[in-house]
């Protein structure tokens, strides 16, 4: 039996819990922790109530700085920590991981606080697995296959583009912001604000957010896309000198980045701006519970005889049922990777920092937790759509 540590039981804590212990193939057992310890009762019980039987798991309460004597029972028992806390707390969850022999998987994009884990990793015998969520995350690994299989089909090692695009949205947008939250405020305020890593003329380079917008057709809906910071994970370095131009935008209705560009004119510049534009949203922007969550990504470049090609895949996931429970797309999207990751290096050998281009493409998106969520995943060629 698994056993696994969940530290963060807030909204994707408790669904990935429940997307592992639903799974009869899959023996675990669970302790979630948060600092507050309703949050941790009530997931547990949320997860029993999915499940329609107890004992699957067990809450105990997390300081905000350091580690009790509770946390560290749990540590001392556990194989694995499944980091879902703010990406602020990953160098010091990680830390605990690698004094207690275990293996670590987290969901942040925050670039500082991936690289002081990388170097804390690097000191580790177990797997320690970078960004697994939704974007940083699937979308990766989705553009790797289709990088593979672009290469492999085309007899060639170079392509000219990679476009990796996810949208967290609402089934309907109402001007004039056209928009709903259905994640965290804090995480969209900033990946509006700071700058996104992407690979422009073979060179790797910062560009501002929000500085290239495009129309584009989806499954023949249409949206736009923008720069937003964190989503191309690890990708501009693994593919150095084998792409000319990489980058990740999210997806928004039309009408959004129209209204946010105007409404930042009035954001003054300072240190509190990504927190006073979090705010001004909040106040105009409802939260809302039924979401879609769109996927896409492509590849393009010539083959071996100079024609030119492309390769894509898209991905339209709705709220699914896990159990008796109704999860939100947003944390299907994101706590099954999140899960994937978790059977991978239960059932491997994988050692210190694991990146998501590191990550078999078929393996993950065929595993029984990706799979469930995304549909299984054709080995060759383009992607099964969702």
């Amino acid at each position: 039996m698994h056993k696994i540590a969940i530290v963060g039981a807030g909204g994707i804590g408790r669904a990935v819990g429940l997307i592992l212990a639903e799974n009869p193939n899959f023996n675990c057992q669970l302790f979630l922790g948060d600092v507050h310890m309703d949050t941790a009762n009530d997931a547990v019980e949320w997860i029993h109530e999915g499940l329609q039987k107890t004992g699957v798991a067990s809450a105990f309460a997390m300081p905000y700085e350091g580690i009790n004597p509770e946390m560290e029972s749990v540590m001392e028992q556990c194989d694995i920590v499944l980091d879902c806390l703010p990406g602020s707390q990953a160098p010091r969850i990680a830390k605990i991981c690698l004094e207690y022999d275990m293996h670590y998987a987290n969901l942040t994009e925050y670039v500082n606080e991936t690289n002081q884990v990388i170097e804390i990793a690097k000191k580790s015998k177990k797997g320690f697995v970078l960004q697994t969520g939704l974007a940083p995350g699937f979308i990766n690994v989705l553009g790797m296959k289709l990088f593979n299989d672009f290469t492999s089909q085309y007899k060639v090692d170079k392509i000219d583009k990679m476009s990796m695009k996810v949208g967290a949205l609402t089934k309907n947008a109402r001007a004039p912001h056209f928009y709903g939250f259905t994640w965290s405020p804090v995480g969209v305020a900033t990946e509006y604000l700071k700058d996104c890593v992407a690979v422009r003329n073979g060179k790797i380079v910062l560009l501002p957010a929000l500085s290239e917008r495009e129309t584009l057709l989806i499954d023949g809906m249409p949206y736009e896309d923008n720069l937003t910071s964190g989503g191309a994970a690890d990708l501009p370095d693994a593919l150095a000198g084998k792409v000319t131009d990489l980058d990740y935008k999210t997806l928004r209705y039309p009408g959004h980045y129209q209204w946010v560009q105007d409404e930042l004119k009035k954001i003054p510049e300072g240190p509190d701006r990504i927190k006073n534009f979090q705010t001004m949203m909040q106040e105009v922007i409802p939260s809302v519970e039924d979401d879609i969550v769109i996927v896409y990504a492509s590849v393009q470049g010539k083959d071996h005889k100079g024609v030119l090609r492309a390769m894509e895949g898209s991905y339209h996931i709705r709220p699914t049922k896990v159990g008796t429970q109704i999860l939100r797309a947003i944390q299907t999207t994101t706590a099954a990777p999140l899960a994937e990751s978790a059977r991978m290096l239960l059932e491997g050998n994988m050692q210190g920092p694991i990146f998501q281009s590191m990550l078999d493409p078929i393996s993950f998106m065929n595993g029984p937790f990706v799979s469930a969520i995304y549909g299984k995943t054709a080995s060759v060629g383009e992607p099964v759509n969702a």
